[in-house]
């Protein structure tokens, strides 16, 4: 009988993207009520600043007041309102022991991989198009590329993505490197944002 207690080495790697998960979707979930709150504020007091509004560059009600922070026809915050809950409660649930069918886990590699090209596609227009930097907005984009990396790594990894057992090896060697490859991504942006905004210029 192998040995399911969450210190166990088979367990470990189930048990961490339990962990994750939640404190991702916790995250996120802030980020997504702080933006809600703030977009109240805006209705609720037309012309005033936001409280993240920092200079020209780092403010957010640029993007709140933009047709770019509505994309569906209401704010965006709002889909975080109702995504973050649910990547809690997986999260959440995994630590519980649960344990759910491939095709569940290949649903959310699909939100995940939705989210990211919502990111991806809000980045482009935060920094070519408005030319700010939503503080809580990148929040956001911080959450959802390791989110991204975990959910679609672990996927491989187990197998749940049918794939050769050469590329799963390769996606568990992979798993450890997560860091890094979010590390990596989040110097991608911050070059992309500096060569257009030139970020630094205004903070000296």
């Amino acid at each position: 009988m192998s040995d399911s207690s969450p210190t166990s080495p088979a367990s470990r790697p189930a048990y961490l993207v339990g962990i994750l998960l939640a404190v991702l979707g916790g995250i996120g979930l802030l980020a997504a009520f702080e933006l809600t709150l703030e977009k109240f504020h805006a209705l609720e007091f037309p012309g005033t600043g936001a409280s993240c509004d920092f200079s020209l560059i780092v403010q957010c009600s640029v993007n709140l007041a933009s047709s770019q922070g509505a994309v569906l026809g209401f704010p965006n915050p709002v889909i975080g309102l109702i995504s973050w809950p649910v990547v809690i409660t997986i999260g959440v649930a995994i630590l519980a022991r649960a344990r759910f069918a491939s095709w569940f886990w290949i649903g959310l590699n699909v939100g995940v991989v939705g989210s990211l090209a919502f990111v991806i596609w809000l980045m482009y227009q935060s920094i070519h198009i408005l030319a700010t930097l939503c503080p809580w907005c990148m929040l956001t984009w911080a959450v959802v590329i390791p989110l991204f990396w975990i959910v679609t790594i672990d996927n491989l990894r187990t197998g749940r993505i049918p794939t050769t057992e050469r590329f799963q090896r390769f996606a568990a060697a992979a798993f450890g490197w997560i860091p890094l490859i979010t590390l990596i991504c989040y110097l991608i942006v911050a070059v992309i944002a500096q060569l257009r905004l030139d970020v630094l210029g205004y903070l000296f």
